[in-house]
């Protein structure tokens, strides 16, 4: 992306899809609320940003990608035909990889069987659950629009389907008031045998309804204790429900690691369209407007989508790479012996933070915690 040289060719694409019924109480993602559909408007959105970045020149797609993610928003709120129209933008072609890894969000009020069905006979081989919780009156707290059977309905649909690599959200740190049992949450989540779960901890963005809530008093400040426990609690409740945990917030069934976000963990190029968006190649990291119709006007007049960019070098890059290094399972290689580090992670280890297995640094789900401040320590 430096507009220098032949440009990076990425297998990894995400697409943003950014509209929603309702905006949740916690929200502060790049979203536009409507009722439904629009996949038309939002397909030719996407494929205006792609072939303005074809004619940029500093990134192409590969003629065979490895994943593609659509995320949002609700990706399922734009009906049946958004994920083929998606595929003609895209290319069919790049799309045949017997490997190929097609995830798409979806909440389960807007999850039918004609939805599913379409997906599936689009391309979608994966499909993302924003399940969050089973217990109704905390949905209705956030502002969700499925009830507490929503979550088991959404699942069975996309078996039906044939698309049997689910994942299903869960969120935790939530206020101690609504009365919500997390170990419940993640019970039912077993039980459903979704091959991945992906945990989301609450937090209170300013511009938020919650945000709003928690400045004027009429709700709390995320209980921190409360939010370790939890976040501790699903490790050994889904470990030890055959789950590995292979990323901070990721737990997958052996085999069913995500591996369009591994992307992200490793350094690797990816391509990002559609507003808010993040694009990243070695060293440049770039992202677009955040709103969609600043976004969509911009790309319809040829313009591009660019907000901002930064280069990601020097300390940064050091500081980055250790983060996303003991962010995941695959951890780092140990420090030198008698180095300022290597006492740094015997500390940690003493403090059950940390371990080193099979040659490499790895952090406990304690660790993961103070995932932030460990990086920093070390990095310094």
């Amino acid at each position: 992306m430096s507009g220098v040289g032949a440009p990076t060719s990425v297998t990894a694409v995400y697409v943003h899809a950014p509209f929603c019924a309702r905006r949740c109480v916690y929200c502060a993602f790049a979203v536009k609320v409507r009722a439904g559909g629009g996949a038309d408007e939002w397909a030719r959105a996407i494929g205006q940003e792609l072939a303005y970045i074809r004619d940029e020149g500093v990134v192409t797609l590969s003629d065979e990608l490895a994943s593609l993610y659509v995320g949002g928003g609700t990706p399922s709120l734009l009906g049946p035909g958004a994920m083929a129209a998606l595929r003609d933008v895209v290319g069919a072609d790049r799309l045949r990889a017997p490997a190929l890894e097609w995830t798409a969000e979806a909440n389960p009020e807007s999850f039918d069987r004609t939805v599913a069905e379409a997906w599936r006979a689009a391309g979608v081989n994966r499909v993302s659950l924003g399940v969050q919780t089973f217990h109704e009156p905390t949905l209705r707290w956030m502002g969700r629009l499925h009830g507490p059977h929503g979550g088991v309905d959404a699942v069975r649909t996309a078996r039906a389907a044939g698309i049997e690599n689910l994942s299903v959200d869960l969120i935790f740190g939530l206020p101690g008031h609504l009365g919500r049992s997390w170990t419940d949450d993640l019970d039912r989540a077993v039980d459903l045998g979704a091959p991945h779960v992906s945990l989301y901890g609450l937090s209170v963005e300013s511009g938020t309804a919650l945000g709003r809530a928690v400045a004027e008093g009429r709700e709390p400040e995320v209980d921190e204790d409360r939010y370790a426990d939890e976040f501790l609690c699903a490790a050994e409740r889904l470990t030890a429900a055959g789950y590995e945990h292979y990323e901070v917030s990721n737990f997958a069934l052996p085999g069913q690691r995500a591996r369009h976000n591994s992307v992200y963990w490793t350094g690797a190029p990816y391509l990002g369209l559609g507003n808010g968006a993040h694009s990243y190649a070695d060293p440049l990291r770039r992202w677009n407007v955040r709103d969609w119709d600043e976004y969509a006007g911009s790309v319809r007049e040829g313009r591009g989508a660019e907000a901002e960019r930064e280069w990601i070098e020097g300390e940064t890059l050091e500081l980055e790479r250790i983060w996303l290094g003991l962010r995941t399972r695959e951890g780092l290689d140990p420090p030198p012996a008698g180095t300022h580090r290597a006492h740094l992670v015997d500390k940690w280890m003493a403090d059950g933070l940390a371990f080193v297995e099979q040659g490499r640094l790895r952090l406990t789900p304690a660790g993961w915690l103070l995932l932030d401040r460990l990086a920093v320590d070390y990095a310094g």
